[in-house]
């Protein structure tokens, strides 16, 4: 499937709204750092990575809803949803392992994350495969974090 010419307000807005969902507790959260940077860690990753890397997948995930909300397919609407779902369970990580410390219960939730962002690419891939491959990174990052997550939970027990 083709893109269409490019709607620049659509894509922005689906930008700024990824951005603004995504971020949203991290936003409360901030003063909390440097409890993290005491935290023992399965692997010490620089801090700066993360804000470059959730900046990059938030970009790749807003396209790929993008290329989605673009489609004549009548699916689209479901998929968006899951879309959405999974972005408020992304957002409210931050505030379970951040805000509340509760480091098993953020573990479990990435569980959670990870399953909605699966059912959110396997729908996206029966509309558009390009929008399905541009969350690969994604959800390889949240495989990650979750193995981070798992480690500070044991390592800090």
């Amino acid at each position: 499937m083709k893109l269409k010419k490019i709607d620049w307000k659509r894509l922005i807005i689906i930008i700024v709204i990824t951005f603004i969902v995504g971020s949203f507790f991290s936003w409360f959260t901030m003063n909390n750092m440097d409890t993290f940077k005491e935290l023992q860690k399965p692997v010490n990753v620089p801090g700066i990575l993360f804000p470059i890397v959730w900046s990059i997948l938030y970009l790749l995930m807003s396209i790929s809803c993008y290329i989605i909300s673009k489609s004549d397919n009548k699916n689209k609407t479901d998929a968006i949803i899951w879309y959405g779902i999974q972005l408020v369970i992304n957002s409210l990580w931050s505030l379970i392992f951040f805000g509340f410390g509760a480091y098993l219960l953020s573990f479990i939730w990435l569980l959670l994350l990870l399953i909605t962002i699966i059912v959110m690419m396997i729908k996206f891939y029966r509309i558009d495969k390009r929008a399905f491959y541009l969350n690969i990174p994604y959800v390889l990052w949240v495989i990650f974090a979750g193995y981070l997550n798992l480690g500070i939970f044991l390592l800090n027990r």
